[in-house]
Parts: structure tokens; sequence; C-alpha cells
């Protein structure tokens, strides 16, 4: 009877624990799951994550931090893809726009060139931030010292800046909106342009004087020089006035010219003559700003090419209406060589400054990427409705300068991420 009524316990206790059992995994089985997605197992480190052995012995702050640095990525090599986003701004909600490079409002009829963006082959580039941007400028002064296309970026940065924070103008001079200054209370930065073709000392051609320039290559432009110990971030740009006929001077006396008949002077074409011009205001900037408590950060954008592909005063002079493909247009000649120079004094003066400290610098090499982007100047459209009255016989096109917003808003997101890899 004892040994019946034990066999009953045991064979309701096993049937009670089979009951339970599928209960009892039902339960745990969340409980495991939420566990992992809380704590997750640790992958076993692969031979790209795996941090170098000498990383361990490591004792001083620079040296460690150099090992956590972001990779650092090519910006500059990549390809236009379409962005259904567009740009942060438009013609009529930014006041700072040049008038001839105001597309919208001008009455351009096509409206895709607005909705592609840049994609670097190796990472993202992302999308401008204008808060970002100001905090990285914060209680600073940045400059933008050059030709019209220096102009060109800083009016794009003020447009999209200006989506955050309405930047006041303080200061214009000079005529054509060749000096302005403008002042962001909210972050205490001011932001100035420099009219300064040459960024040497010149004496530009006029309907009054020569019809050439005159390039003195041994000294920097005063007018945006003397300022230099205001400014803490200088952008320059130089190139297209470099292909003007102009007369040049080293030393105190005539160094030769580019296209003057007339005069008995030495060609010597133009490229020569904008290595010495940039080498000048570099190596000015580091003699003035290199080494001292107050150190300055300088970037060079290189070379934008023109897209004109007949008269300049017929219509369809820059009639493309999208980007090019990678594959569909290379690098060369006069693009190439310009840029080339722009790249090796950046790397030469970059070397010396290394050693000087208070002195940084880097190339926005945006040269093939402008390259790629036709579709993006303001062509008949630099005027307001060029056509109103039907397509005539002669009219004037800019295949130099960039729409705004255009492909030049690209140029200032690369711009940040340069800042946010400095900081």
């Amino acid at each position: 009877m004892a040994t019946s009524t034990t066999n009953q316990l045991k064979d309701q206790s096993f049937s009670l624990t089979k009951r339970l059992l599928p209960w009892t995994l039902y339960a745990l089985l969340p409980i495991a799951l939420l566990r992992l997605y809380l704590y997750p197992l640790p992958f076993p480190p692969s031979p790209e994550t795996q941090l170098p052995h000498s990383i361990a012995s490591l004792s001083t702050p620079s040296e460690f931090e150099k090992s956590h640095e972001t990779p650092s990525c090519d910006y500059f090599t990549g390809k236009w893809v379409r962005d259904r986003r567009g740009p942060l701004y438009n013609g009529t909600t930014c006041g700072t726009i040049k008038e001839n490079q105001n597309c919208i409002t001008h009455g351009r009829p096509d409206m895709g060139y607005l909705y592609w963006r840049w994609k670097p082959g190796e990472c993202n580039l992302p999308r401008f931030d204008p808060k970002a941007f100001l905090e990285l400028m914060k209680h600073k002064h940045l400059a933008f010292v050059g030709d019209s296309m220096a102009r060109n970026q800083l009016e794009s940065l003020l447009c999209m800046l200006a989506t955050v924070s309405i930047p006041n103008l303080v200061y214009n001079t000079g005529g054509e909106n060749k000096f302005r200054r403008w002042h962001f209370t909210s972050h205490n930065v001011t932001v100035s342009v420099y009219w300064s073709p040459f960024l040497v000392q010149g004496v530009e051609k006029s309907n009054s004087g020569p019809n050439h320039n005159e390039l003195y290559l041994g000294r920097v432009d005063e007018r945006w020089g003397r300022d230099m110990d205001q400014m803490d971030f200088i952008v320059l740009s130089i190139g297209h006035w470099f292909l003007h006929p102009a007369v040049y001077y080293e030393g105190g006396s005539v160094l030769g010219c580019h296209y003057c008949p007339g005069l008995n002077h030495t060609e010597i074409g133009f490229y020569d003559v904008l290595r010495k011009a940039l080498r000048t205001t570099l190596n000015g900037i580091v003699e003035r700003r290199g080494g001292k408590g107050n150190g300055i950060d300088v970037i060079v954008a290189t070379f934008s090419p023109a897209h004109f592909e007949g008269e300049w005063d017929k219509a369809g002079a820059c009639p493309k209406t999208k980007p090019y493909r990678k594959e569909e247009k290379q690098l060369e000649g006069m693009d190439a060589e310009m840029r080339k120079i722009e790249m090796e004094e950046v790397k030469v003066v970059k070397e010396k400054g290394k050693e000087i400290g208070g002195f940084r610098l880097e190339a926005l090499d945006v040269t093939k990427l402008a390259l790629l982007r036709p579709d993006g100047h303001p062509g008949p459209y630099m005027y307001p409705f060029p056509f109103a009255n039907g397509v005539q016989e002669r009219v004037q096109n800019d295949c130099v300068h960039w729409c705004l917003p255009g492909p030049i808003d690209t140029w200032n997101e690369i711009f940040l991420e340069i800042l946010k890899k400095w900081e």
C-alpha cells in the first residue's frame, strides 16, 4: 500500500512537472530575449576592429588621442546622386544672394539641378548643420578672401546660416559689395569678404586705366592683409582672374607678362604666376600669424572650372540640365594644372606650418566635383527672365559662377567637416 501511494505521488509530481515545464520555458524565453537585447554578448574582435597591441603601453595624452582619431575620409572623390530633399534655402528666403546668381527668381524653368547631392566614394557627407557651424565659429572671425568665387561661396554660407540665425550687415564699402562684414549676434560670429582677385598686391584693369592687370608678386594685398591679426579663419579662393592679360612684377622689375601684345615684355603665361602669388600669400600668413599665441586656420579652395560650350553671349552657352557621370568627364588641361599648382603649394606650406605651430592649412579640393556640375551655373538667368520677349540674337551667359542655391553649397558642407576634424 505504501509503495502504491509513493508511486502515485511520483506520477502526480511527474505529471505536474510535465505540465509546468512548457509554461516555465515560455516565461523564461522573453526574459532571456530581453536580457540579450539590453546586454548583448560581445562579438569576437575582427582583425579590422582589434586595437593595436601598442595602445596598451601608450602613456602621453597626445599619443592616445591620436590613436583614437576618427578615420579620415576623402570627401573630394565621388559622384553626384539624386536627393529628394533639395536645398536648405531658396531664392526668396535668403536675402544675401547676389542678384546674378538668383536663378530661381530670375525664371530658370528647370529645377532638377537643385536635387542632387555629392556622395563621396568612401563615406557619407553629412547635410550642412548651420547650428554646428556657428558653434564651432563661436566668438571667431571668418574671412573669405579672393575673387568672385570666394564671394559666391560666402553668400552660399550666409544663406545656410541664416536658416537658424540672421546675419546683420555691419560694414559695406568698395562698391559692388567687394568688402563686407556680417555679425551673428546669437554666437558672436563675424563673417567677412575681401575682394582680392590675386591675393597679392595688384592693379586691376579698368576703362580709365591700362587694359591689363598688374601684379606685384612679392607683396600680400594689404586690403585684406592689414586685418589679418583680427582673423581666426581664412578661406582663400582665386584662379579665374589670372587668365586675363597682365604684366607681372617681382623684386622691383618686370618679370614678364601674359597676353600683352604691343608691350616689350616676355610672355610667361600664368601658371608660375599663380604659384608665386599663392606661395607669397601662404608664407605671409605663416610669418605674421604662425607660432604666435593666437594661431590661425586657413582653407584654400581649389580652382572651380567653367562650363562654356559655346560663345559667352549666345543662347546655349552652358545648356546642361544634369550633372556629368564620373566616367563622362575627365579633369584635364588648364583645370587640372590650376588645381595641381594649388595642391602642391598647400602641401609645402602645410609642412612648414607644422614645424612652426599656430597655423593649420587644408585644401578644399573642389575642382573634380565642380567639374561634374555643368548644370549648376546661371547661364542666361544671370538676368531676370532673359527670354520673356523671345530668344534674342545676343544674350549674356554666366557659366563660371554658381546658382544659389546650387552645387557650391557642397563646398561649405565639406568645409564644415574640415572644421569638425580640426576640433
